[in-house]
């Protein structure tokens, strides 16, 4: 009879929710992945994606083995040692440095994994003199830098604070598939009599948590949070003491909302007057209520109006500063470590690549020219904008090294390819942007075939440089030292092996109505410039939204898991009038390129929009961001997916005729 196993880990993927899980393990083999009941916050939930997680580490199609290529065009994978592997990075590294100095190597660290140990990574480049990086964000950083233009820093309501709320907005935010842990939360909040919003173009599956779904113009967010603003101002029931005592620009952005009728703002907005009446009066009747930002809707070259315009409609309802209010967007995972293990100190500053716009931002690179890239936790072929760019970037590239699990968009660029263990298989710390816990990353089961962990990865490279030393040491010997301010808040490195860790930050912020501005005060938003949110792209009528999937997480899937074609959800009106079928076979077209498409005819997407999960990749047919602009947002360096304009008409197959 096999002996059965239960070990305490926590989800380590790009993922708010970081739950804590309960790995079950017989015989070395894992044989389920459950959520763990003594997590304060995720309290034994736990998504679809984690409990299919078991077939990722077991995949037949997980590489489990180092592999080596001379040429990417025609050159075979071929079965490698890691210390061949090693020793061939270690000497392109060597030659390049000596040629052309650090800045000649990119080093693409990804958000797929943000342990506590991926710092050493950066640090790993750092003792190597400091490469050129990254700046910029592929998901949240607009949101996070246009709240700071707010509140001077960024402070989320701790989401158990959520249970003081009377009524929640999920702006842009698809709980059900995105953010598990807030689902009991929604309930409880429902079960007494409270109320909750969903404000998202598209209908999604948290729409069934709701009482009311409004559906804006995606991008145009700022409209409807003007429209609500001014229906509040309307009623008199402004939060005036908070405005007058603990607000700046208040008046000027009054100024802002005079200039549009409540009519014109929801025409602009693409949503009823009676929607925003219904969000204002929620705002004002059901305080305190809580608004969660989701990250779709920083996905906009504009989108710090929207944000700006939401924090500013929270500030004049008297809903920041309270318990059960605020505007909650997210949390800084790696705020809990120290961060003198980046190196960053070590040299002068280097040169850093816009993640926006990376595959021109490569090919443009001069003196030095990018001569490698070295890829983590990320698939950048697949899921950064232009793909067509990235891929001729990195093809264009003399040496691609990729860490990761299987052969996807990315690994088909690499010369070399390292497997990484997963989560499963390796002891680290995780902090979260989800909410206010560390816990720890306990090993359930050994490394599949030979597997290893980054942190092994930089190790077995650092032994052949010179700072050999300074960088091989023990992950408990690290750990301790990267988690020395959690520590100081008195968790102990064997307290934190054992569950997780709430850290040192307020249930609920800005209580005292001081706030780390400029001026001490909530700063309103006093600039608007409307002409910026017009389309640009009039051939191009529709507005495609890739969605985060509820079965996979990004582009975390393998190649069997793809469906032939992508599958394109279309308003029944708008199907109607391209003359377009259910199911039947479409090109989506944007001035970046086309692909074919599955149509699926769905009447909960607005008709000027297309929606389809992102992820796919590129060499199974999918690739959507092949059709996505490269630009970047006007605050934070955000990257603006969702100005993705499109067409869509049958494809020759349907119709007999040409494309």
């Amino acid at each position: 009879m096999k002996t059965s196993e239960c070990i305490y880990t926590t989800c380590t993927r790009d993922c708010p929710n970081t739950c804590g899980l309960t790995a079950v393990v017989e015989g070395g083999r894992l044989v389920k992945l459950r959520g763990a009941t003594k997590h304060p916050l995720t309290r034994g939930h736990t998504c679809v994606k984690a409990a299919r997680y078991i077939d990722r580490v077991y995949s037949p199609e997980r590489v489990r083995h180092p592999m080596m290529r001379t040429t990417r065009k025609s050159g075979a994978w071929q079965r490698a040692t890691w210390d061949q592997v090693f020793d061939r990075i270690a000497e392109t590294i060597t030659t390049i440095v000596d040629a052309d100095g650090p800045e000649a190597i990119l080093y693409y660290q990804g958000y797929g994994e943000r342990t506590a140990l991926k710092l050493l990574n950066r640090y790993f480049f750092n003792l190597l003199g400091g490469v050129t990086t990254l700046r910029g964000s592929l998901c949240g950083g607009t949101g996070q830098a246009s709240q700071n233009l707010d509140l001077g820093d960024r402070i989320s309501h701790d989401p158990l604070d959520h249970y003081n709320s009377n009524a929640m907005i999920l702006w842009g935010r698809n709980p059900v598939s995105t953010n598990i842990s807030l689902v009991p939360i929604i309930r409880a909040i429902k079960k007494r009599g409270g109320t909750i919003i969903l404000v998202d173009p598209y209908k999604n599956r948290s729409a069934a948590l709701a009482d009311r779904h409004i559906a804006p113009v995606p991008g145009r967010d700022v409209y409807l949070a003007m429209a609500a603003a001014k229906q509040v101002y309307a009623q008199g029931a402004e939060a005036r003491p908070f405005l007058e005592n603990h607000c700046l620009g208040a008046e000027r952005f009054k100024a802002l909302l005079d200039r549009f009728s409540v009519e014109e703002l929801c025409r602009l907005a693409g949503v009823s007057r009676a929607d925003a009446r219904f969000l204002a009066d929620v705002l004002i009747v059901r305080k305190p209520a809580s608004i969660l930002l989701g990250w779709g809707l920083h996905r906009h070259e504009y989108a710090h109006y929207s944000i700006r315009a939401i924090d500013a409609l929270a500030a004049i309802c008297g809903n920041i500063g309270v318990p059960g209010g605020g505007v909650s967007q997210g949390f800084e995972e790696y705020g809990p470590y120290d961060p003198q293990y980046w190196g960053d100190h070590l040299n002068p500053p280097r040169r850093t690549l816009l993640m926006p716009a990376i595959g021109d931002e490569i090919q443009n690179a001069v003196n030095p020219e990018i001569r490698m890239i070295f890829v983590t936790a990320a698939n950048p072929v697949c899921m950064a904008p232009r793909s067509d760019k990235v891929a001729r970037a990195f093809a264009h590239t003399e040496f691609v090294v990729y860490s990761g699990h299987f052969l996807d968009d990315t690994a088909d660029q690499a010369h070399v390819f390292l497997p990484a263990t997963t989560f499963l298989e390796e002891q680290d710390v995780m902090a979260t942007y989800g909410h206010n816990y560390v816990g720890p990353v306990n090993r359930a089961i050994a490394p599949v075939g030979e597997c290893r962990s980054e942190f092994e990865m930089f190790c077995g490279l650092a032994d052949r440089f010179a700072f050999a030393r300074q960088f091989r040491r023990s992950v408990d010997d690290w750990l301790h030292d990267i988690c020395t301010p959690i520590r100081r808040q008195g968790c102990s490195m064997a307290q934190l092996k054992i569950g997780p860790f709430r850290l040192e930050a307020p249930m609920a912020p800005y209580m005292d109505g001081i706030f780390p501005t400029a001026s001490g005060k909530f700063e309103f938003m006093t600039e608007f410039d409307p002409e910026a949110l017009k389309p640009s792209v009039p051939d191009y009528p529709l507005t495609l939204l890739t969605v985060a999937p509820h079965h996979f997480l990004c582009s975390e899937r393998t190649l069997a898991e793809h469906s032939p074609l992508p599958v394109i959800r279309i308003h029944p009106q708008t199907a109607a009038g391209c003359r377009l079928r259910d199911n039947g076979l479409a090109i989506v077209s944007s001035p970046a390129g086309q692909l074919k498409a599955r149509l699926k005819i769905d009447p909960d997407v607005r008709p000027d929009c297309l929606v389809a999960e992102r992820g796919g990749w590129i060499k199974a047919g999918h690739g959507l961001n092949r059709l996505t602009p490269d630009r970047v947002s006007r605050v934070g360096d955000g990257t603006p997916y969702y100005d993705t304009r499109v067409s869509v008409h049958a494809c020759m197959e349907e119709t007999g005729e040409p494309v």
